[in-house]
């Protein structure tokens, strides 16, 4: 969900760093949305292309590369991922056979689902040197790139040499049994003011705490889980990735540094803050559904200035004079219609009424209070968070690094998405520096990417997007259907996969109009790292414009990374590390993800065996990486 002014009514912040991140300077309030459009110019030219063994030549088109429309001759190209000898040439003979191994491991149900208690177990038996050794042999060897930022650099360097860049990811989590997790996420995610007065306040059931959710790492195999403990763990946190991308700027090469929020921010908040945003969200929705428009993709939906007045001074959100007032100045209105981006402006204005979060009831139009307050030290938590975020990004663009910032689960994901996209507004000006990520399992997802871009074509920033299908759909729809509110996740994995491609589609749809957005493709589905491709060469969007980039998991899906780095075009690999014994959870989790993937598909542990047999009967027996 996309909000165009952050909370400055929710935190006393005085200094400069935390008004930036409150509230961004500049204010664009445009209400009619950019129309997509499609320049073409110039006719087709055949040109000889070089010959690559992974790339299929197809008649080249010139087509508009810019709004300046300068004409630039572009290569459709298909990438050919069969051709195990582009795929694996990174790979020395025995890590092949590792993959072999660690794959075929993965399609045991026993010692996957026993994995956790096995490693425990072997490290008994063996001891801490020799079961090192042994996980570096195999799952750690597989999935994680090293313990520390120094050990890492080989495999940066390696990968990079055959056209692949990095994502570096901290993995470590903390070790914790259910019953600890769960203590530690009621401890961290109620507030003073709750603990003293359970029930007298106006939250929703989906935004608070439940014991039997508070382990949140419950059926999600695909994503690090952090609970918040306090302010010196936090701060511990953040030097941990400052660290981290202090060191990825010594790098001659261009990486991304993936972060969560939930290790550094004050958990109440985040809680509190999206339901805040939610429910705003939904009495727009409520005076859309009065006017005869509900139903309407977001940006469709707007509303009749006068017809608004009226509602708002029925419902008696405020009197005559006051709503005249919210809605004059700049270019609020000036239309005759109120956009949801214009709506979420006026957000703003209503939350310097109090220091309280306040929340409109749908019922009366009242505003209420979430809550009745915020204690001194909360308020301070809040402020050292918005701290936090500044200083991150201003370390980002000092030191030449982008963040990529992963998503949570719904009921904490429209704040994140908040502070991530107000990182966005001052840190994007003139480069994509900090990316979002958005989970298109979500019903909400297009509504989520077309709102955000819109916000940042109006205002002139550049868009950063991660795409991924999203890791935490068991568990939110069993907290959903346990709980009691409307399941988030769409049906099946069809809808998904609809939903996916037509958030993929509206953002190149962008890049083509205006250059200024940029997207992860961040996904193992062959099928939409195909499409992704068919759609670059209908728009005629190269892979030296660095727009449109794609994602993987180290040690997963080569078969697709290195022949798309062969062929030029922008690939990452998510590149786990930590020292071995704090990246158990995190291996944990590997091995769960790659029995449904193993067992689905077989597709990659074949190519590995024709690429090892290739090289047997080629003499290729001590194959070594040549870069």
């Amino acid at each position: 969900m996309s909000y165009t002014k952050v909370i400055p009514g929710l935190v006393r912040a005085n200094s400069d760093n935390i008004k930036r991140i409150c509230l961004s300077q500049g204010r664009f309030r445009s209400t009619v949305a950019s129309k997509q459009h499609k320049e073409v110019e110039g006719g087709k030219e055949e040109q000889q292309l070089v010959e690559c063994t992974v790339v299929k030549a197809v008649q080249a088109d010139l087509i508009s590369q810019t709004k300046n429309n300068t004409d630039a001759q572009t290569r459709k190209i298909a990438i050919d991922f069969d051709n195990t000898h582009e795929a694996y040439k990174s790979k020395d003979n025995i890590e092949l056979l590792r993959s072999l191994l660690v794959f075929k491991l993965c399609t045991f149900d026993f010692l996957v689902d026993k994995n956790k208690e096995l490693m425990d177990l072997s490290k008994k038996v063996f001891g801490k040197r020799l079961f090192e050794r042994l996980m570096k042999m195999t799952f750690y060897g597989q999935f994680v790139a090293g313990e520390d930022h120094n050990s890492i650099k080989p495999l940066i360097h390696k990968n990079q040499a055959f056209g692949v860049g990095s994502v570096l990811d901290y993995s470590v989590e903390e070790d914790l049994t259910q019953e600890e997790a769960e203590k530690k996420e009621m401890d961290s995610c109620v507030s003073e003011a709750e603990k003293e007065s359970p029930g007298v306040d106006h939250r929703e059931k989906k935004y608070k705490a439940h014991r039997q959710f508070g382990d949140r790492r419950g059926g999600v195999v695909s994503a690090r889980t952090y609970f918040y403990a306090d302010e010196a763990k936090c701060d511990a946190q953040m030097e941990t990735f400052l660290n981290c991308i202090k060191a990825s700027g010594e790098h001659t090469i261009k990486i991304f540094i993936c972060i969560k929020w939930c290790p550094f921010c004050f958990s109440p908040l985040q809680l509190q803050f999206s339901e805040v945003l939610v429910k705003w969200r939904r009495f727009f929705n409520l005076l859309a559904a009065q006017q005869g428009k509900s139903g309407m993709d977001a940006l469709e939906q707007k509303l009749e200035l006068e017809q608004l007045k009226e509602s708002l001074t029925k419902l008696g959100v405020g009197n005559k004079d006051d709503i005249e007032n919210w809605f004059t100045g700049e270019k609020l209105g000036s239309s005759g219609t109120i956009d949801l981006l214009d709506w979420n402006s006026l957000i703003n204005d209503r939350t310097k009424i109090s220091n309280l979060l306040v929340i409109p009831n749908v019922e009366n139009g009242q505003l209420e209070p979430l809550l009745r307050k915020f204690t001194v030290e909360e308020e301070k938590q809040m402020k050292r968070m918005l701290q936090r975020v500044d200083v991150l990004a201003k370390h980002a663009v000092d030191n030449g690094v982008r963040l990529m910032v992963d998503a949570e689960q719904t009921y904490f994901q429209p704040a994140i998405s908040r502070l991530t996209l107000e990182m966005q507004r001052i840190f994007n000006r003139e480069k994509p520096i900090i990316f979002n990520t958005y989970q298109c399992y979500l019903k909400e997802a297009y509504d989520n990417v077309s709102v955000d871009v819109e916000l940042s074509r109006r205002e002139g920033w550049y868009f950063g997007a991660k795409l991924v299908r999203g890791a935490y759909m068991y568990q939110e729809r069993s907290r959903a259907e346990e709980i009691g509110y409307e399941d988030p996740i769409n049906p099946d994995y069809e809808a998904t996969n609809r939903m996916y491609h037509k958030c993929l589609e509206f953002v190149l749809e962008e890049i083509d109009h205006n250059r200024k957005a940029n997207v992860m493709v961040a996904s193992h589905n062959e099928d939409t790292v195909k499409f992704t491709l068919g759609k670059m060469n209908e728009m005629g969007l190269s892979p030296t414009e660095k727009k449109v980039y794609f994602g993987q998991l180290l040690g997963m899906c080569d078969q697709i990374s290195f022949p798309l780095g062969q062929a030029g075009f922008p690939v990452y690999k998510y590149v786990p590390y930590g020292p071995v014994n704090e990246v158990i959870p995190y291996l944990s989790r590997r091995a769960l993800e790659n029995r449904g993937f193993m067992k689905g598909s077989q597709r990659e542990r074949s190519l590995l065996w024709k690429e090892l047999k290739r090289r047997l009967l080629n003499g290729q027996i001590l194959y070594k990486p040549v870069y």
